[in-house]
Order: C-alpha cells, then structure tokens, then sequence
C-alpha cells in the first residue's frame, strides 16, 4: 500500500479503472447490451446483468487478493503466479481482445464524431488514438485521476439519462417490462459477456497497490463488479421504451438521444461516450505498458518515457484499420465468442481453483513465496 492512500484509492478506486476498462464503445453506445441481452426481453436482460455482475465481483474479489499479496500489479507477474511458465496464453487472448476492443472503440468515435461535427469517420478514429497517446505519456497517478473523473462525469449523465427517459417515455419502459417475460438465454448471455469482459481486470492491477489488506482488497472487488454494471443497467432500463425498435440501430444511444429532442444533452451524452472511449484505451494499454516497464525493471533498466505512447499509437493504428474493414455490428457479433471460452479456461477456473488454493494454503506469506 503506498503510504498515502485514501479511503477512495482503496475501495472505489479499482471499481473505477474496472469500469473505464469495461465500458468500451460497444458498452457505452449501447450496442454490445444490446447484443448479448435484449434477446432475453426486459427482465431477462437485468438478470444477465446481474449473472455479470456477480461473476465480475467473485473474480475481481480473489484476483485482487492474489495480486496484493503477490504484489503482481502487472498481467506478466499476476499470470507467472496464476500460470507458471503458461503465463503468455493469457497475452496471446488480451492482445487479440485488446484489438478487438480497440477495433470497436475506433468505429464508434469515427460514428459519433460524424454526428456530432460532420466529420470523416477516420478523423473521429484518429483523434481518439491522439487523446490516448498524450494520456499513455503520463504516470499512474495521473492516469488514475483521469480515470476517476472520467467514469464521475459518465455516472452523472447516465442518471440524468434515465431519469429523463423515464419522464420522457416511461410509460413505453413500463410497458414493456410488463408485456415481455423474460426468455430462456439469460444466465448464459451473463456468463458469455462477463466471460471475455473478466480479460479486462489485469489492466486494474496497477491500482492495487493502494491495498494493504485482505478486506480492503476483498470490499474493492465486491464493490467493483457493481461499479462497473450501473451505467450498463440505467442504459438498459431506458432502451426498454424502444424495445422493439431498438435491436436494429447501430447506435442505440444516437437513437435514443433522437427521441429526446434534446440538443445539448446529445451533446453532453457524447461527449462522456468519447470519454469513455479514451477511458477504455488508457486502461487497456497502460496495462501493456506496465508489463512491458516491469521486463525493463527486470533486466535493471527504465522504459523510455516515448515509448508508452508509441507502443499505444500503434496498437490502436493497427485496430482502427480492423475497424474499418470488418464494422462496428460485426466486430461485436463474431469478435468476442472464442475469447470467452480462452480466458474462462485460462483466467477464471485457474484463479477460481489453484489462485484460491494458494490464498488458502499461504494467506500471510509474500510475494517471494509465489514464485
């Protein structure tokens, strides 16, 4: 734990960077919530949600635990203690999730600055990558900050978001929840989405130095799988007044921000999507560059600084030309199925059996004896 952490650092904190990783374009335009949950209806939705939600906790829980006391705050040192010499099959599935992701994340700032600006789609694309870079120059406090008002300011529109919908078309929510039971595929969309969702936690691992024991690192995963489904929740209850409607839109939160009439809000609501979609990136490779710093300190040298953002720009150069030739829908759709199958096989049941093990076996010792 460093030795001025605050109450925020070590509980809220890891929720925060959790949610900034896991938003992505897909979570926060609504589509990836709508590809996994509506075919379950209104409520079969939210208890998908809550199947994530709880899976996220139980994961995030021991993975926090295991990292603290290994004092594995980067994806190698964390998957040599969980996998061994097997630690880069987890590597291979995050660099493909993270081009995925980055793929999505690329589309969705191309469409958004399109509709907002009138610009070229590849224009949105670039300046995302530009905005992420300059933060991937920064340290992990700053980052951390970052983060933090980020996913702030995206709660706050998000309530706004739902409480406007409410006023504006709730008897059309409320209609539909009552009018739709809830179809057979929920509990298995929760466990798919919270599958390959679980390769985002890694890149929170450098927050969890802030974390000086076993309850504050068991009270930060439980309140982090919460954290990071809220604002999937408060969107999903909303898109419920167009249930019918809204399965066909590429972006639901354009469409849904249509019906509001609301100009200015459109504006404010994209401006937090665009944040988010920097929030993801940052998470994401600030974890590549962690790893990468943590080899250089193993063979005693530093990281050069410019290399953050270039390893950066070039992860993301790489997954907006992706974007660019598979789509935004597609990538969503056919991107993510095998992934999730990976990292439940090499993250989840590893950690929910052996990690367990040695939290059990060894509760007390230090990183020293993981190795």
């Amino acid at each position: 734990m460093t030795a001025r952490s605050t109450w925020f650092q070590r509980y809220l904190l890891p929720g925060f960077v959790f949610q900034a990783a896991v938003i992505a374009g897909g979570y926060a335009t609504g589509r990836e919530l709508v590809e996994f949950f509506l075919p379950a209806g209104p409520w079969g939705g939210l208890l998908g949600m809550a199947v994530s939600m709880l899976v996220w906790s139980m994961v995030l829980m021991v993975s926090f635990e295991l990292a603290r006391v290994a004092r594995a705050y980067d994806y190698r040192s964390f998957f040599k203690v969980l996998l061994g010499r097997g630690w880069f099959l987890f590597e291979i599935g995050y660099f493909a999730l993270m081009i995925v992701i980055l793929a999505v994340m690329g589309a969705a700032a191309g469409e958004i600055a399109h509709s907002l600006f009138g610009l070229p789609k590849l224009a949105g694309s670039l300046g995302m990558i530009a905005a992420t870079g300059l933060m991937l120059a920064y340290s992990s406090a700053v980052i951390e900050k970052f983060l933090a008002l980020s996913v702030a300011y995206l709660y706050l529109v998000y309530l706004v978001f739902l409480v406007w919908s409410v006023f504006a078309f709730g008897d059309r929510i409320e209609a539909n929840f009552a009018a739709v039971p809830a179809a057979d595929g929920w509990f298995t969309a929760g466990i798919t989405y919270a599958g390959y969702n679980v390769a985002t936690i890694p890149a929170v691992l450098f927050c969890i130095r802030h974390l000086g024991s076993r309850r504050e690192a068991l009270a930060a995963g439980a309140l982090a799988g919460p954290l990071g489904m809220l604002p999937g929740v408060v969107f999903y209850i909303a898109m419920m007044g167009y249930y019918n409607e809204i399965g066909a839109e590429a972006l639901p939160s354009a469409f849904l921000l249509g019906k509001l009439q609301a100009p200015w809000f459109e504006w404010a609501f994209q401006i937090a999507v665009l944040l988010t979609l920097v929030d993801t990136g940052v998470a994401l490779l600030h974890a590549i560059n962690e790893r990468v710093a943590k080899a250089f300190e193993e063979r005693r040298k530093p990281m050069p600084q410019a290399l953050r953002p270039a390893l950066a720009v070039g992860a993301m150069l790489l997954a907006v030309y992706a974007a660019s030739a598979v789509g935004l829908v597609d990538l969503i759709a056919k991107g993510y199925g095998t992934l999730t199958w990976l990292f439940l096989a090499v993250y989840v049941l590893p950690l929910m059996s052996w990690g367990v093990w040695l939290l059990w076996r060894r509760p007390q010792r230090t990183d020293a004896d993981f190795r």
